[in-house]
């Protein structure tokens, strides 16, 4: 390989190490003990859904980088296929992407989810709770809180394991 070549190489390394860069968003995820974020977004209905830091009971806010992509359609169906069980538990469930309202109830209604699914398209949810982002997309993350305060998290959310991590969490809670 010659040295333009080399030089090419190099120069196409460093702009997509920076482009990466540009696209990319972290804050501070939420610390173990702080507080469920009031915060107020659409839900795949078009409804407004704020998220009650008084809330009582146990509250899953998870995150996902896609609506109807292979690994966040199985973080979804994990926690669809566990919601009975999980809804026993007292747990309520909150799905946020950054997509819209209308990627949202398409997802929803194909996989029959349950649960409420945030259309986070202007980010607030997610830099409520830290969430990276890349290139416009939430890192898979988890968060469970109890009683409004946060008791678990899990920054590199499992896929198909959604729900066995969070009924694991609730488990391992002291009563």
């Amino acid at each position: 390989m010659g040295p333009g070549m080399k030089r090419s190489i190099n120069y196409l390394t460093v702009l997509a190490g920076s482009l990466f860069a540009l696209g990319s968003c972290s804050a501070e995820p939420l610390a173990i003990g702080g507080g469920l974020p009031a915060v107020t977004q659409q839900d795949q209905d078009g409804k407004a859904v704020t998220l009650d830091p008084a809330a009582k009971g146990w509250v899953l806010v998870y995150f996902y980088p896609k609506a109807d992509t292979p690994g966040c359609t199985k973080q979804a169906c994990s926690l669809r296929d566990a919601y009975a069980d999980l809804t026993k538990l007292g747990v309520t469930i909150y799905g946020v992407s950054a997509d819209t309202v209308a990627a949202q109830k398409a997802f929803k209604d194909k996989f029959k989810l349950p649960f409420q699914l945030l259309a986070d398209a202007d980010g607030k949810v997610i830099a409520a709770f830290g969430v990276p982002k890349t290139l416009g997309f939430a890192k898979r993350q988890a968060f469970l809180f109890r009683d409004g305060k946060l008791v678990w998290r899990d920054l590199s959310a499992a896929t198909e394991q959604q729900a066995a991590d969070v009924r694991k969490a609730i488990a391992d809670q002291p009563k």
